[in-house]
């Protein structure tokens, strides 16, 4: 037996893999979570409830770019596509390279790209995707516990890849992500979904339509 088979056995005897294996989507999602567990904000994926509410404020006929933040294994992914314009693009951005393998191998959608690497570089992401600006960009990152310095780098970047008009939209369970994006939206509106474990805060902060 060689060396490289020896290697892959042993690795699909892991627990995580075992886990991952068993159990499919559920098992890529908490293998995420053990993995880097301050850039995953719910060891459950969001609610259908919180998803429906979240994407509800968005003007699907004037979105042709779409961002997503930590998309994880997809749960907002499908709901997007099926609203998203014929033309339109998605683009999510994760750093974990498990999430974003798992996405390009699943989600065969034409309009849909998932990127390695930090929602802070948003704007070099889209402009290499041959984009100017994101109409809406969406994010379930924990801003709470995020790394010093990256909540603030993330909010800012996110302000001025958008375009005049369009919107951040973040759910959380903490309200810490209101304090960044106060820096930059001066519109932001406020919700609460009680049938999400756990219950979730949501927010939609508006860029200016003058800026």
């Amino acid at each position: 037996m060689s060396d490289n088979t020896t290697a892959s056995l042993a690795a699909l005897k892991t627990p995580r893999t075992r886990m991952s294996t068993l159990f499919g989507q559920w098992g890529v999602f908490f293998r995420g979570f053990l993995e880097q567990p301050r850039m995953v904000g719910s060891i459950i994926p969001s609610s259908r409830f919180v998803i429906d509410k979240m994407l509800d404020r968005v003007k699907w006929n004037e979105c042709r770019v779409f961002v997503e933040y930590g998309p994880g294994v997809g749960t907002f992914c499908g709901p997007v596509l099926d609203r998203l314009r014929r033309d339109g693009r998605l683009i999510v951005i994760d750093t974990n390279p498990l999430y974003v393998d798992y996405l390009n191998r699943h989600i065969a959608d034409p309009r849909f790209t998932a990127v390695l690497g930090s929602a802070a570089d948003v704007e070099r992401i889209v402009a290499a995707h041959g984009e100017q600006h994101a109409d809406y960009v969406l994010s379930g990152l924990p801003f709470s516990t995020l790394p010093d310095g990256v909540g603030p780098a993330i909010a800012a970047a996110t302000h001025r890849v958008l375009r005049p008009g369009g919107a951040f939209l973040v759910y959380q369970f903490a309200a810490k992500a209101r304090d960044f994006m106060a820096e930059h939206f001066a519109h932001i509106e406020q919700g609460f979904e009680a049938l999400n474990i756990p219950p979730c805060r949501l927010f939609w902060g508006w860029k200016d339509e003058a800026a």
